[in-house]
C-alpha cells in the first residue's frame, strides 16, 4: 500500500471548487502585501528592535498580550500578520490540492509561496539577531518581493486558462520581459537608497551600507524613468497588435500607478522624506511590482496558464482531461 500524504488523502475524498481557490489566491496576494506595509512601518517608526528576541518577543513570551512599549505593539502586529499570511497560504494550498481535475503547477506554486513565507520569516529573525544591519534589511524585503512575484503568479494560475487565440508579437512579449527586469532593478536599488539614507534604521547607532545616498537616488530615478519609458514603448506597440487589447489595458492601469509613485518619490525627497510619505512609497513599489509582473504575463498569457496536458485526474497522471 503506498503511503499518501494528509492532502493526497483529503483529495480523494473532497473537492473544493474554483471559487474558493479564487478566493484563496486573493487573500494570499493581498496578505503578502499587507506583509509588506507592516514592515516599512515597522521601519520607519523605528521598531525594529521592538522586540529584542526572536522567535520569542521579549526571550520568554512569542506574543506579549499587554505589550509595554509602541514599539512592542507595532513589531508585534507585524509578527501577528505573518501568521495572517501563512493561514491564507495555507488555505490556498488546501485549494489548489483540492481541485479536480488536480493542476500540479499550481499546487507547486501554492508550496512555493510557503517556503518563501518561511524564508522571509527566518530573515526577519536574522534581521534582529544582527541588530538591523542593513545588508539584511534587505534580503528581508528582497524576499518579501520574491514572495509577491509567487503569489502574482500562483493567482493568474488559478484564473486564466491557455486558449489558441491570437497573443501579442515576440517583439511585445520582450518588452514585457525587459520591464520586469528593470522593474526589478528598481526594486534592488530601492534597497540600496534605504540601506545608505537616513530612514534605514531605529537610529543613527544603525549602521548604513556605505554608499553615496545622493548616488544611489540617482540610479535609483533613472531605473524608475526607464520602467516608464518602457511602459510607454510597450503602449504604443500593443495598439497595433491583434490579441493585445487586454495587455493594452493591464499597461495603462500600471502606467497610472506609476505616475502616482513618481510623483510621490520627487514629493518626498523636496519634503526631506518624511516616514508616511516613505511607507507609502513601499506600498506603491510593491504594487507597481505586482502590475509589473500582470502586465508580463498578459502579455504572453501562454506563461503560467493552464495547459490541458497539465490537468490530471485523480486515479492517474497520464491521461490529459479538458481545461476548465
Amino acid at each position: 500500500m503506498r503511503l499518501r500524504t494528509p492532502l493526497a488523502w483529503a483529495a480523494a475524498r473532497w473537492t473544493l471548487g474554483p471559487r474558493a481557490l479564487r478566493w484563496s489566491t486573493t487573500a494570499a496576494l493581498v496578505t503578502s502585501i499587507f506583509i509588506v506595509l507592516g514592515g516599512v512601518v515597522v521601519r520607519v517608526t523605528g521598531s525594529g528592535m521592538g522586540c529584542p528576541t526572536w522567535p520569542t518577543c521579549d526571550g520568554t513570551n512569542v506574543i506579549q498580550l499587554v505589550p509595554d512599549t509602541v514599539h512592542l505593539l507595532i513589531e508585534q502586529t507585524n509578527r501577528l500578520v505573518t501568521g495572517l499570511l501563512i493561514v491564507a497560504v495555507g488555505w490556498a494550498i488546501v485549494a489548489a490540492r483540492l481541485q479536480r481535475p488536480r493542476d500540479r503547477m499550481l499546487t507547486r506554486l501554492a508550496w512555493s509561496m510557503f517556503w518563501l513565507v518561511l524564508a522571509n520569516a527566518i530573515a526577519g529573525g536574522i534581521t534582529v539577531w544582527v541588530h538591523l544591519n542593513p545588508w539584511v534589511v534587505a534580503l528581508h524585503f528582497v524576499l518579501a518581493m520574491g514572495l509577491l512575484a509567487c503569489a502574482t503568479f500562483t493567482w493568474h494560475r488559478a484564473r486564466w486558462v491557455g486558449g489558441s487565440g491570437p497573443r501579442p508579437s515576440a517583439l511585445a512579449r520582450g518588452l514585457a520581459w525587459t520591464l520586469v527586469v528593470v522593474a526589478g532593478a528598481v526594486v534592488v536599488t530601492g534597497t540600496l537608497v534605504t540601506g545608505s539614507g537616513p530612514h534605514a534604521g531605529d537610529s543613527a547607532d544603525v549602521p548604513r551600507m556605505g554608499f553615496d545616498w545622493n548616488v544611489v537616488v540617482v540610479v535609483h530615478g533613472i531605473a524608475a524613468l526607464a520602467v516608464l519609458v518602457i511602459s510607454v514603448v510597450l503602449a504604443f506597440r500593443l495598439r497595433t497588435e491583434d490579441g493585445g487589447r487586454l495587455a493594452l489595458s493591464r499597461v495603462g492601469v500600471f502606467l497610472l500607478v506609476l505616475f502616482a509613485q513618481l510623483a510621490l518619490g520627487t514629493t518626498q525627497s523636496l519634503l526631506g522624506i518624511p516616514e508616511v510619505l516613505v511607507a507609502l512609497h513601499v506600498v506603491l513599489a510593491a504594487l507597481i511590482w505586482v502590475g509589473a509582473l500582470r502586465v508580463l504575463l498578459d502579455t504572453d498569457p501562454r506563461l503560467w496558464a493552464v495547459r490541458d496536458h497539465q490537468l490530471v485526474t485523480p486515479n492517474s497522471a497520464s491521461h490529459p482531461v479538458p481545461s476548465r
